[in-house]
C-alpha cells in the first residue's frame, strides 16, 4: 500500500482534462480521460506511457460521469487556451467508458467547430452497441500491432478473452460503417519488426485512410502516475526503463516496405 503522503502525490492532478499537450500529429490536443481514476485497459502493452495497468479488462461501465467531463472541459475551454483537436485518452482504453457517447455530445455542443478524435486499441470495437457509440468521431484512430496472436499477446497483453481476432473483426466492422477517417496507430520495435507480410496483408484488408508508423520513444514508468497521461516531456519522479526502437535509417526502410506492398498512405514518427 502506498502511504498518505505518497498517494496525494500522485493522484493530485484530480481533472478528467488535461493538456493540451503538443502532438506530433494534431496540433494542440487536449486530452479527455473518460477513465480517470485509476489506469484501466484491456491491453497491458509494455511500452505504454502509464506504465504497468492497475485494472487489465473489457468491462465496459461508467468510469466517471458525463457531468464532471463537461465540467472540467468548460474550465479549460474558458480559460483561454488553443485547442486544435479534442482527443479521448487518457488513463485507459476510452471504449471501455459506457457513456462515450453522451461525453462526444456534450463537448460538441460546447466546441462545434473543434474537431473530436480518439485512439482506442480496438477490442471493444466487435460490439455493435461501443461503434454506434463513437461514429460521431471526426478522426478514430485504431492501435494494430502485430498480425500474428503470438506477437499480439506479447506486446498487447490483453485481457483475458481478447484476441487479435477479436480486434481485426471490431477494426473491419468499424470501417464499413464510419464515415470519418479512420486511421490505423502501430508501434513498432525489434519484436514486430518481422512477419511484415502478415502485418501488409491486414493493412489491405482494412484499407485505412492513413497508417501511422511509431516507436517507443517515451520510457516505461515503473508505476502508474496520472501526470503520464501526455507526458511528452519525460519529466518522471519514478523510475523508468527505456525500450528498444527503431532508428530513423530502419524507420525509412520498413516505411517504404509497406508503402509498395499496400499503396496506402503513411506517416513516420521520424518526419
Amino acid at each position: 500500500m502506498r502511504d498518505k503522503d505518497k498517494e496525494q502525490e500522485i493522484f493530485n492532478n484530480k481533472s478528467t482534462v488535461y493538456g493540451p499537450v503538443k502532438s506530433w500529429r494534431f496540433g494542440m490536443s487536449l486530452g479527455i480521460d473518460p477513465i480517470y481514476q485509476t489506469s484501466t485497459c484491456s491491453f497491458n502493452c509494455f511500452y505504454c506511457q502509464l506504465g504497468q495497468i492497475q485494472e487489465v479488462t473489457d468491462l465496459i461501465k461508467e468510469y466517471v460521469p458525463t457531468e464532471k467531463v463537461l465540467e472540467d472541459y468548460k474550465l479549460v475551454k474558458d480559460s483561454g487556451e488553443v485547442i486544435d483537436v479534442i482527443t479521448y485518452s487518457g488513463s485507459g482504453e476510452p471504449t471501455l467508458a459506457a457513456n462515450i457517447d453522451e461525453m462526444i455530445a456534450g463537448i460538441k455542443k460546447l466546441s462545434p467547430d473543434v474537431p473530436q478524435y480518439i485512439l482506442t486499441n480496438a477490442t471493444e470495437l466487435y460490439r455493435p452497441e461501443v461503434r454506434k457509440r463513437i461514429l460521431d468521431l471526426d478522426c478514430i484512430t485504431v492501435k494494430l500491432d502485430a498480425a500474428d496472436e503470438d506477437t499480439f499477446q506479447k506486446i498487447n497483453r490483453p485481457a483475458s478473452g481478447v484476441t487479435l481476432e477479436r480486434v481485426v473483426t471490431g477494426i473491419k466492422a468499424l470501417r464499413n460503417e464510419y464515415k470519418g477517417k479512420l486511421e490505423v496507430q502501430s508501434m513498432f520495435m525489434p519484436l514486430n519488426k518481422k512477419n511484415l507480410d502478415d502485418y501488409a496483408k491486414l493493412l489491405s484488408e482494412i484499407k485505412p485512410d492513413l497508417v501511422q508508423l511509431n516507436t517507443p520513444k517515451r520510457p516505461y514508468p515503473s508505476e502508474w502516475h496520472r501526470e503520464n497521461r501526455g507526458n511528452h516531456h519525460k519529466i518522471f519522479d519514478y523510475n523508468v526503463t527505456d525500450l528498444k526502437t527503431l532508428n530513423e535509417s530502419e524507420a525509412k526502410e520498413l516505411e517504404e516496405y509497406l508503402k509498395e506492398n499496400t499503396g496506402l498512405s503513411f506517416l513516420s514518427i521520424y518526419r
